[in-house]
């Protein structure tokens, strides 16, 4: 096929493998020769701290593409050309230097990544030079799905019936590499290697320690060994002890790893009848949901990436505020709530940036329905810390929590954090391996130290407030508050 550019830059973000990857194989089949680069943006880099494991998963990402791209095309002086700069004015000012005449890109419908797009468009128009973008993270986006009446789903189940009946060959089909001969030798002065974490002004974190596995390699690593165990996944994801989940997350938001390939693996055992390849494609769409709605309902989340209630009914809700509220925030995001299960898994995450599925409803209903925190708070928390933070994702598990997004579970359904923790790790054995403290007690209070008589306490070497926190709040007082609560917001509304 004759190229309709002469040369064309490959611009990379959150879709860093070679394989099966939408504007890669577009722009390898319209260019001539294509250039490759990786932005390290400074607009996301510079607000972040200098030890995050999400820029050394990255980095280290980033090494694996760079290799994969010159044994691709047999050439030593290929590969990514890295930059650390405002890729904003970056990747504009690097393709005039190029001189190509057209930038490839998978699309980003998250409202930062939105803005950057329409400002590099309008430099490269100004220049005479094209811009295109193509679908690649999710099976359906934007408004591929619509309801009969032609507006977008807002009710999970619904879209998920219409997800499953569109699903076909043609959307699961792999994108070729294309021409691989045709990715160009790196100029003399950009061939460098991927920059260490100093040279970007990071520190190495905990990552290799905690065998996260990066790049493409670790990606299929991890999800070989799940098809290993995906027929049981339906009976074990909600265990945090227990060697459940696919652990894909970090790798579908670096996109290491490509959805298509995921649902294609998933989707033929689903279909044969296993219950565990069932839920987990489930777990697939309710991401492609959760998508579409950030697409096509941007309020939930404005520019700077702080969300908005999908439902407006509840702006009237009035969460706690002052000292003693941030107090309380203090002791959720320290692991100090006097709840084993909701600190144990407030130490996950601080400790490693990975929280079990379970857990992230646990601690997300603990905040908003015990202490009454605005979710927004614990939203941003999420944030910092986890290594999958996916904006639409995040954005819809915590309104689903709070009850204040579509399709959200009602805000009188109140997870009670230790029937949640004597029904998800009943031996308390993933409490233990963050708490310690706690091995003293039998595994039945494990759950609720508090309980505990004084005799089984001394026994256990334990004292409340001492060697661990009393709970900072009653469960069942902060259930009436927070009925309270939602119900004067829904009658303000009305």
């Amino acid at each position: 096929m004759q190229p309709t550019y002469p040369a064309g830059l490959m611009w990379f973000r959150r879709d860093l493998r070679a394989h099966d990857n939408a504007a890669l194989c577009q722009a390898l089949e319209s260019c001539g020769q294509l250039h490759c680069v990786f932005v390290f943006d400074r607009a996301i880099l510079d607000t972040l701290p200098r030890r995050d494991r999400r820029v050394e998963f990255i980095r280290e990402s980033l090494a694996g593409l760079d290799a994969d791209l010159r044994r691709l095309c047999g050439k030593a002086h290929a590969g990514l050309i890295v930059r650390h700069a405002v890729a904003a004015a970056e990747v504009p000012r690097l393709a005039r230097e190029l001189g190509v005449q057209a930038v490839f890109a998978n699309h980003d419908d998250e409202p930062q990544s939105l803005a950057r797009d329409a400002s590099v468009r309008t430099s490269l128009a100004a220049s005479g030079l094209a811009f295109h973008t193509a679908k690649d993270h999710v099976i359906f986006e934007r408004r591929e799905l619509l309801s009969a009446a032609g507006t977008p789903y807002t009710v999970f189940t619904p879209y998920k019936k219409a997800w499953l009946a569109r699903l076909d060959h043609a959307s699961l089909q792999p994108h070729g590499s294309g021409d691989a001969r045709r990715l160009a030798e790196r100029p003399p002065p950009l061939r460098r290697e991927v920059p260490a974490l100093a040279e970007l002004g990071f520190e190495s974190t905990n990552l290799r320690e905690l065998e996260i596995p990066t790049g493409t390699a670790g990606g299929t690593r991890l999800l070989d060994d799940f098809f290993t165990r995906i027929d049981r996944y339906d009976r074990t994801r909600d265990f945090p002890a227990v060697k459940g989940p696919s652990y894909l997350g970090v790798h579908l938001r670096f996109g290491t790893v490509s959805i298509r390939d995921l649902v294609s693996r998933a989707h033929t055992p689903a279909s044969d009848g296993s219950d565990g390849a069932a839920t987990w494609l489930g777990e697939l769409v309710w991401r492609d949901f959760y998508a579409q709605i950030l697409a096509n309902f941007p309020h939930v989340a404005d520019e700077s990436g702080r969300g908005r209630n999908f439902r407006p009914v509840y702006d009237a809700v009035e969460w706690e505020e002052g000292p003693a509220a941030d107090a309380a925030f203090a002791a959720w995001c320290g692991g100090r709530t006097g709840y084993p299960l909701v600190d144990a898994a407030m130490a996950q995450i601080n400790q490693t940036g990975y929280m079990h599925n379970r857990l992230r409803m646990v601690v997300a209903s603990f905040l908003t329905k015990d202490l009454g925190i605005d979710w927004r708070r614990g939203e941003r928390y999420f944030a910092e810390k986890l290594n999958d933070y996916d904006l639409a994702s995040n954005n819809g598990g915590w309104q689903w929590a709070a009850s204040t997004g579509c399709d959200a579970q009602p805000y009188f359904r109140i997870f009670n954090p230790v029937s949640q923790s004597a029904k998800f790790d009943p031996e308390g054995k993933f409490i233990l391996r963050y708490l310690p403290v706690l091995a003293g007690l039998p595994a039945k209070l494990r759950h609720a130290p508090w309980t505990a008589k004084p005799v089984e306490l001394s026994a256990a070497g334990l004292a409340l407030d001492r060697d661990y926190p009393a709970p900072i709040v009653q469960h069942e007082e902060a259930r009436q508050r927070t009925l309270l609560r939602y119900a004067a917001a829904r009658a303000a509304a009305d």
